[in-house]
Order: structure tokens, then C-alpha cells, then sequence
């Protein structure tokens, strides 16, 4: 008991000491920028605050991009947008260490401050860091952990932090910007298409560009401090960690879902066509995609109006993925269906041809890897569509 004790004495006091410590003279504070890995989460980069601090013996990260597996309904509310993350401290050496591990590339550059500026950024990342404080609700293009570096180094500067635009040289979509960074013909780049509304496919100004580690690090390169009139580069040095190329993302064209949704597509054109000859409707093929595609509509539905995620809504994939679909498939597969049932399916066709228009008009840009699989759709309710009018 009396080990316990000493232990937690012991424990507060170092807790206290670190949190009232002052940063000394001849510390550094740097931006890290980690390059791309392969898995779909960690294709963007990330970013870190490095704290070195000879006259201390540390070396601290200050990582924005930790959550914790153990959060209580983990899976629930990530995906309804609520799963909070947190600001994280570790030891400069491990953490670089995992990145070398998985061959992704570091970059540091050692920004050009004074000791008080310094000394302010430290207190304001320690007292972020304390347990009451270090959650923060993520968004992944308005909060996440490059933001994060954008956000604390211009609060501690605030008005003397200039920004020179010219680090865009060509403006994109928040879309555009994602899947630069991602292959279209894969399932992740499929379901973020997919999942993603229109509400991303406006043009990101400069500022919000710097979602992406790679635009905190072009942003910070041309940035400047104005001291009184005098401006200087906010990054002093810039430095490589870790040297070594991105890592190749290996995929199979056969397992694509451009490959897949062109055998899916042949086969809808296929089964249209001989129930065309044979003048007959198959009805199971009619019933699957209703149901197939009222599920799809459900979930991205739910996604738009039932979720924190600021990037679902305004989804036009709900054009083709009608949610009503799913309480129909049931009546479209009866040999005789109910004779309402043929504008609806006309209704469909006309939900189409917004899709169209949205797609020319750039209100929103869909999933290309899906082409095959809308072109057999849209054949197939104009077949159904004539079918049921002739019965």
C-alpha cells in the first residue's frame, strides 16, 4: 500500500513538473510531413509538431491524429461522424521509427521563431495535451491533424503569420484533391466517390488546400513572420528525415471494380437482351437491383442526414441508388405488377437523366470505375419501363 502510495505521489509530481516546465533556450520547434503508406487511410500523409529540447533532454512529438480502438461504440461513432480524436505525446525516436518502418518518407522544417514565441507554442501544446482538452471532433477536411499545424501556428502568431497564396498554382476540388492522391480504379477510391455529395466538388480556396499534409508543407515553405515590419521566413530549415520513394500500391485489374462492373453490366445487357427476344421479363434480375440499390440509397442517406460528416451530403448518387427501391423490390418482381409500378420506373429514368446533368455540369462528379454498371441500369429500366407500359 505504501508503494502505491509513493507511486502516485511521484506520478502527480512529474505530471505537475511537465505541464509547468518552460521550454528552454535552445529548443526547436519543427513541422513534420510524412509521406503517403498504402493503406487507404494513411494515402494523404501526415503531420506532427516536433519539440526538441536539448537543455530539458526531451524530444517530444505532438501528434493530432490519435484515436483510441477502446472509445465506448467505436464503430458507431465513427461512422456517424462523432468518434472524437486527440492530441498525443511521444517520444521523437519511436515515432519516426514506425514511419521507417513502413517506408514512408519524413520531413522537418524548423521554424524561424523567437524564444517567447516558442515558449508560447510549448505552453499551448502542453496545455492541449491535458486530459480535459486533448479530444477534438475530426473533420477530415476542415480538422484533422495537418490542419492542426495550420491552426496553432497561427494562433500563436496570429496577426504577424503571413500567407502567400502562390503555393496553389492550380486551384482543385476537395474531389480532385483526394483522388489525386488515391487510383481510380480501386475499391477505396470507389466507395469515396461514392459515399462523398456534391459539397466537395466546389474548388478549395488556398487555405483549405492545406487539409493535406503535403499543402502544410508547401504553405509553410512560403510563409513569413512580420516583426514590426520586417518580414522573415516562418521556416528557417528544411530537413529530410527519412529519404525513400513512396511506397507502390500493387492492384489486380481483375479484381477491380471497373473489371467487376463491366462483367456485371454485360451481364444485365445480356439478360435484357434475351428477354427482349424472348419477350419475356426476367423478374429476379428486376427484384435484385431494386433491392441492391434501395440498400445502397438507405445507407447513403443515412449518411447525408443521419451523420456528423460534413462531406456526405448533397450526395447525387442517390439519383441511381433511389432509396425508395428497397420497399418496391417485392411488387417489381410479381408476374403481373401493380400499374402504378410503370411510372415509377419511368420516374427512375427521369432521375437519370438529372444524374446526367449534374455529371455534365460539374454540381457533381461520379465514380468513373461505375460507368459500366449505370449504363446496364439505365438500359435495363428503359426496358422494364416499356415492358410494364405494354402490359
Amino acid at each position: 500500500m505504501l508503494k502505491q502510495l509513493l507511486l502516485l505521489v511521484f506520478l502527480l509530481n512529474f505530471s505537475l513538473g511537465f505541464s509547468q516546465r518552460s521550454i528552454g533556450e535552445d529548443a526547436e520547434i519543427s513541422v513534420i510531413t510524412i509521406g503517403p503508406g498504402t493503406l487507404l487511410y494513411d494515402s494523404f500523409g501526415h503531420s506532427a509538431f516536433r519539440v526538441k529540447d536539448p537543455s530539458n533532454g526531451t524530444d517530444m512529438v505532438f501528434n493530432y491524429g490519435t484515436f483510441d480502438f477502446d472509445t465506448p461504440n467505436f464503430y458507431i461513432k465513427f461512422a456517424r461522424g462523432k468518434l472524437p480524436y486527440a492530441l498525443s505525446v511521444r517520444d521523437y525516436n519511436s515515432f519516426i521509427a514506425t514511419y521507417k518502418r513502413q517506408k514512408r518518407w519524413v520531413k522537418e522544417q524548423r521554424l524561424n521563431l523567437t524564444y517567447e514565441e516558442k515558449a508560447t507554442m510549448f505552453e499551448y501544446l502542453i496545455n492541449n495535451a491535458q486530459p480535459e482538452k486533448k479530444e477534438y471532433q475530426y473533420d477530415f477536411f476542415y480538422d484533422n491533424c495537418a490542419t492542426k499545424m495550420r491552426d496553432v501556428v497561427y494562433t500563436v502568431l496570429n496577426y504577424k503569420l503571413v500567407h502567400n497564396k502562390e503555393y496553389v498554382t492550380t486551384p482543385y476540388t476537395f474531389r480532385e484533391l483526394i483522388q489525386q492522391r488515391l487510383q481510380w480504379n480501386t475499391w477505396g477510391s470507389l466507395g469515396i466517390d461514392i459515399a462523398l455529395g456534391a459539397v466537395i466538388d466546389r474548388t478549395a480556396t488556398p487555405t483549405e488546400h492545406q487539409f493535406l499534409p503535403e499543402y502544410i508543407f508547401k504553405a509553410a515553405a512560403v510563409a513569413e513572420i512580420n516583426r514590426e515590419g520586417t518580414f522573415v521566413p516562418l521556416v528557417k530549415q528544411i530537413a529530410t528525415t527519412y529519404d525513400v520513394a513512396s511506397p507502390e500500391k500493387k492492384s489486380s485489374f481483375i479484381t477491380s471494380p471497373f473489371f467487376v462492373f463491366c462483367l456485371i453490366a454485360i451481364f444485365i445487357f445480356y439478360i435484357t437482351c434475351k428477354d427482349i427476344t424472348l419477350k419475356k421479363r426476367t423478374r429476379w434480375l428486376d427484384s435484385a437491383l431494386f433491392l441492391i440499390t434501395g440498400l445502397v440509397g438507405i445507407l447513403l442517406l443515412t449518411l447525408w442526414l443521419g451523420t456528423d460528416h460534413t462531406a456526405t451530403a448533397n450526395n447525387y448518387n442517390v439519383l441511381w441508388a433511389f432509396p425508395l427501391n428497397l420497399f418496391f423490390f417485392v411488387l417489381i418482381h410479381k408476374v403481373k405488377p401493380k400499374t402504378w409500378l410503370y411510372r415509377y420506373v419511368f420516374f427512375l429514368i427521369l432521375l437519370f437523366a438529372l444524374l446526367t446533368f449534374h455529371w455534365i455540369s460539374g454540381v457533381q462528379i461520379f465514380a468513373i470505375a461505375l460507368l459500366p454498371f449505370l449504363f446496364a441500369l439505365a438500359f435495363r429500366w428503359v426496358y422494364l419501363a416499356l415492358e410494364l407500359k405494354g402490359k
